[in-house]
Order: C-alpha cells, then structure tokens, then sequence
C-alpha cells in the first residue's frame, strides 16, 4: 500500500493550531460513497526544522523582503516567523501520534538534531536542496531512523554519493523521484525518472514527491510504481504564503487520497480471468444462441436457424456443434433462447 506523506511545511503559517487543523484533515476517514467503502487515510504529516543560524548567509537574512507573502521586513525576518521552535515541532507531533497519523520531520541543519531530545520521529526527509550536505546526511544516518531521499536537485552522482554516506549506518532508506520547480510544469516532470530509479536502485523503496497543480501526477505515479507519495497541504489555497497556491486544500487532500487508494485496490495482478463480480452483467448482456424462427417438438435445428441475443446464460456460439442436427424436444418460440431442457 502507497505511504502518503502530507506535507505541512511552512503552510501553517506559524501557528501550531493551524498545523493541528491539517493534521485534523488528513486524519479523517476516507468513505467512497458510490462503494459504500471505506479507505485508508494519510499516513503521514511533515514539518520542516531549520536552524536559523545554519540557514543562510548574513546578507541574505538581511535582505528585505517586502511582497504579499512576506511575515517580515527582511527574509530573515520572514524565516523567523515561519520557523516552530522544537516544542512545538513535539506539540504536532503529539497531536499526530494521537490522531494515528506518522510524523516525518526534515532537518535542515545539524543544529536542528537538538529536536530528537524531545521525541523520535518516524521517518527523516532530506530536502532536495541537502542531498550534496554530505556532513548533514551523515549525522542524520548516524541516528538509524529511518531517511527518505528527496532528488528534486540530484542527478546520479548526488544520489549515489548521498547513499555511500547514509549506507555507513543503516539502509532503510527510501528514494523520492521529485522536480525543484515551484508548481512543477507538466512537460518537466518525467515520471518515467521512477522507473529508471526503480530498476536502478532495487534495494530501495522509491517514491514521488509532487509539487505540480491538482492529483494526476500523484496518480499517475502510483501506477508506475510509486510506494511513497508526498504532497503539500493547506486548509486554504488562497491564504497568504508561497506554498499555499501548490497545494491541496481540504477537498483535494480527500480526492487524491480517495482515488489512491481505489487505483491500489484497481491493480490487482498480471493475468486475465473473469472476475466473479461481473457474473450478473455477463449473464445480462452477454449473448446466447437463440431461434430465429418457430420450432415445433421434433424440428431438426440446423445453422441457419439460429443466432445471438441475450441473455448470456445459454449456448455461446462456440458450442453450436452441441445444438446443430439436435431434435427440439419443445416448442420454441422465435427469438428466444436455446436451453439444455429444449433439445434431445
């Protein structure tokens, strides 16, 4: 089954009871009303912890930033105000952990290790842009939790040399196709990159991180394969910040996860058989060998005197031999079916 990981990000805004409502959202069941059935949620939120003092340089925390998703007068400012301190990074997860819903926490820094003194999330996600941190990888490895690999900025060498330091410690470790393009253009995503990881890192679990508009990249990886699937989340997509826009609201959060889990229960396995399911419809429409013209009792039926039309739950056409040059043994009337009980 698919693992989808909601991603929370910054779109909280700052707020820890907003981050809550949207675990709130991905903790809700899933019904599919046409089927009466009901699917599994989310499993997972993310929130991303940055150390301030690891993040970027004097001049670019001093540079202003004045626009209409700005929490601050420079970016440093704004960086502040978006940035959960580690008590209440534990607060989320907490309410997590009580909703049933897994927590996986991206660490952006070294500094920003100090949060596992207050509890252990269930998975680590290295953000694309630290996939070369090679220091960071390796002390996030040296905690043996388990790490998902974003490759939103990585070819092969990155890839490969991010495994090398990782693989010094642990191998549960999971590789997320994914494009650093904010929304993603269609013509840039290249699902087939998860095939390609697929067949290239077999000892992986390989996902898809999505940053496109809507859900049927996430969709559409699912069937190539993915096993993760993660998406950036918001209760509103008009709210002020720079991710809201890219990100499912509250009805597609449902509709993706919805169509993920009927698209799992859709792939079933490689062969072809009838199912038992369709049994109604095949003896409703399917076609039986009919009279296409009055038998009397005693009448030798031959080729020419019958055809197809439904119901199904008579002679098919392959099995004429057993009808031609048999005696009707009843009246039959025009245009209806030939039964077992009608000939000799």
């Amino acid at each position: 089954m698919t693992y989808i990981i909601g991603e929370i990000g910054q779109n909280h805004n700052g707020s820890v009871d907003i981050a809550k409502l949207i675990v709130d959202v991905v903790s809700r069941p899933i019904h599919d009303k046409l089927f009466n059935k009901e699917l599994k949620n989310m499993d997972a939120v993310k929130l991303t912890k940055r150390d301030l003092s690891q993040e970027l340089s004097a001049s670019q925390m001093r540079r202003v930033y004045d626009n209409q998703n700005s929490f601050g007068k420079t970016y440093g400012e704004h960086r502040q105000f978006l940035e959960f301190n580690d008590e209440q990074h534990y607060e989320v997860y907490k309410y997590a952990k009580e909703k049933k819903i897994d927590f996986v926490e991206t660490l952006c820094a070294i500094g920003c290790l100090s949060i596992l003194k207050l509890f252990t999330p269930d998975k680590l996600k290295v953000a694309s842009r630290d996939l070369t941190n090679l220091p960071l990888l390796e002390a996030l490895a040296e905690t043996k939790i388990p790490i998902i690999l974003s490759t939103g900025m990585a070819g092969k060498m990155e890839l490969d040399n991010a495994l090398d330091i990782i693989t010094k410690y642990h191998s549960d470790i999971s590789i997320l196709h994914c494009v650093s393009e904010y929304p993603t253009q269609y013509q840039n995503v290249n699902l087939k990159t998860i095939t390609w990881l697929k067949n290239n890192y077999p000892n992986y679990s390989i996902g898809y991180s999505d940053h496109t508009i809507g859900i049927a990249t996430p969709l559409a990886a699912v069937a190539m394969g993915s096993q993760i699937i993660e998406k950036h989340l918001t209760l509103d997509r008009q709210m002020k910040g720079t991710d809201q826009a890219g990100s499912l609201a509250i009805d597609g959060i449902y509709r993706m996860v919805r169509d993920i889990r009927n698209l799992e229960l859709s792939m079933g396995e490689e062969d072809i058989f009838i199912e038992d399911s369709v049994k109604i419809a095949r003896e409703k429409l399917e076609r039986s060998i009919a009279a296409n013209k009055d038998f009397k009792k005693g009448d030798i039926i031959t080729e020419e005197d019958i055809h197809m039309l439904s119901p199904g739950d008579g002679y098919k056409w392959a099995q004429r031999s057993e009808i031609i040059g048999k005696k009707a043994v009843n009246d039959i009337s025009k245009n209806e079916i030939i039964y077992s009980n009608d000939i000799s």
